[in-house]
């Protein structure tokens, strides 16, 4: 009876150790990454992962006088080098550039996903403490080289997007909307910072980014959820995956677009006037979903998560269930490939890159993860046509490539 129960006992070890080792496996890509681009990319059957895939390239940094390969056509030199941990940049009127050296507040939480990501900062080149600085670039004589380099702003709080509006300079941190007086010349603010709105913090997406709108009196900013797909409840996901809408006047603002899981990226389409951004999508349903993406954003529009991605596909792991809001989840204009965490999007009339590049947008992907193969680490451009909407058949042109060593490491990670 005894070897019986042994035997028994020994079977349902088994089965869970197999159960475990199946469920962590990696998962590897059953599409090629082009499939998963453009206005109608395949959609894979989901396949749900307890343990993400992790397959994250370690970040070494340029070396010697590498740097990233070009378009045909196209050159690319350094601007400026030494900086620490650069993640956003905004170009000033008079041409100076501000560089966010910033990084992620210290993590509490987050889950499997939250506790996985935390081991990897490091070997993504992501895992020091943020300086909390913005750094001013100066390139006088126009040659292409920065040869003024200036602390800007200090003290801040893992700040991001930046943007002017009305003789104000004004300063997403990762918990706050803030604004300084600007002058124009400047290389140091000593002015204190004022709050305009607070922002939830906390979480996976610690990046909040801030644009002037097209009327030239509101701004918008975005604000990533706290998690993969809600699972530490509603509640700690209030006022998150959503791009909010600003009066800095009376610093009054309402949800102007929902169901983002981390929208980054925001731009305004010179041919429309209309707002757009490109979206980081879920995780743990394989390295097929689900595509990031770049869309244009309307008042009251509804994307879906956590419950659904892609227009209305249900995420089974969600709960409660939702229903309702399915028919009405809208689907994006246009897939960048599945985890290629877009960040950074520009839009052609900010460049003079020649006619080929004339009428689009330009994606700075980061680099996935938690794909197999690994996914993004370069520069895209998606060709716009006349009505100001991604070309029917247009797929991503890779413009900056060379981020990833043929080794394997990672030399550097785009952003914006």
């Amino acid at each position: 009876m005894r070897k019986h129960i042994l035997i028994v006992l020994g079977l349902i070890l088994l089965v869970i150790a197999a159960g475990i080792v199946y469920l962590a496996w990696p998962d590897t890509a059953k599409l090629p990454a082009d499939a998963v681009t453009g206005k109608r990319p395949q959609i894979a059957a989901p396949r749900e992962q307890l343990i993400p895939t992790v397959d994250v390239a370690k970040v070494v940094g340029w070396q010697g006088s590498a740097k990233p390969t070009a378009a045909a056509g196209l050159q690319v030199q350094p601007f400026a080098t030494g900086l620490d941990h650069p993640r956003w940049m905004y170009r000033l009127p008079n041409g100076d550039v501000l560089v966010a050296e910033t990084n992620s507040p210290p993590r509490e939480g987050g889950g499997i996903t939250g506790f996985v990501m935390k081991i990897l900062m490091g070997r993504a080149g992501a895992g020091t403490p943020s300086a909390n600085r913005i750094t001013l670039l100066r390139d006088a004589d126009g040659d292409g080289v920065a040869e003024t380099r200036s602390a800007f702003m200090t003290g801040l709080n893992s700040p991001f997007g930046m943007t002017l509006l009305d003789g104000q300079l004004y300063v997403a941190n990762t918990d706050a909307l803030v604004r300084v007086p600007y002058v124009e010349g400047a290389t140091k603010i000593t002015a204190k910072p004022e709050l305009v709105i607070k922002l939830n913090p906390g979480g996976n997406h610690w990046a909040r980014n801030v644009i002037t709108a097209a009327d030239g009196k509101t701004l918008y900013v975005s604000v990533g959820s706290s998690s993969n797909i809600a699972e530490n409840g509603m509640e700690a996901e209030k006022y998150r995956a959503n791009i909010l809408q600003v009066w800095p006047a009376d610093k009054n603002w309402r949800i102007y677009a929902a169901g983002l899981r981390n929208p980054n990226g925001m731009a305004i389409n010179p041919a429309s006037g209309q707002l757009w951004t490109v979206v980081n999508e879920r995780d743990q349903l394989g390295s097929d979903l689900a595509p990031d993406y770049l869309t244009q954003i309307e008042f009251g529009d509804n994307f879906g998560w956590p419950w659904y991605y892609w227009g209305g596909y249900p995420d089974a792991r969600v709960e409660p269930k939702n229903p309702a809001l399915q028919e009405y989840s809208k689907r994006p204009d246009y897939a960048l490939g599945a985890h290629v965490a877009a960040l950074g999007l520009t839009f052609a009339n900010e460049t003079k890159l020649g006619a080929r590049f004339a009428s689009g947008a330009f994606i700075g992907e980061h680099g996935s993860w938690n794909r197999k193969p690994v996914s993004g680490y370069k520069v895209v451009y998606v060709p716009f046509a006349a009505g100001g909407f991604p070309a029917a058949n247009a797929k991503p042109v890779d413009v900056l490539g060379g981020f990833l060593d043929k080794a394997g490491p990672a030399r550097g990670r785009p952003c914006r």
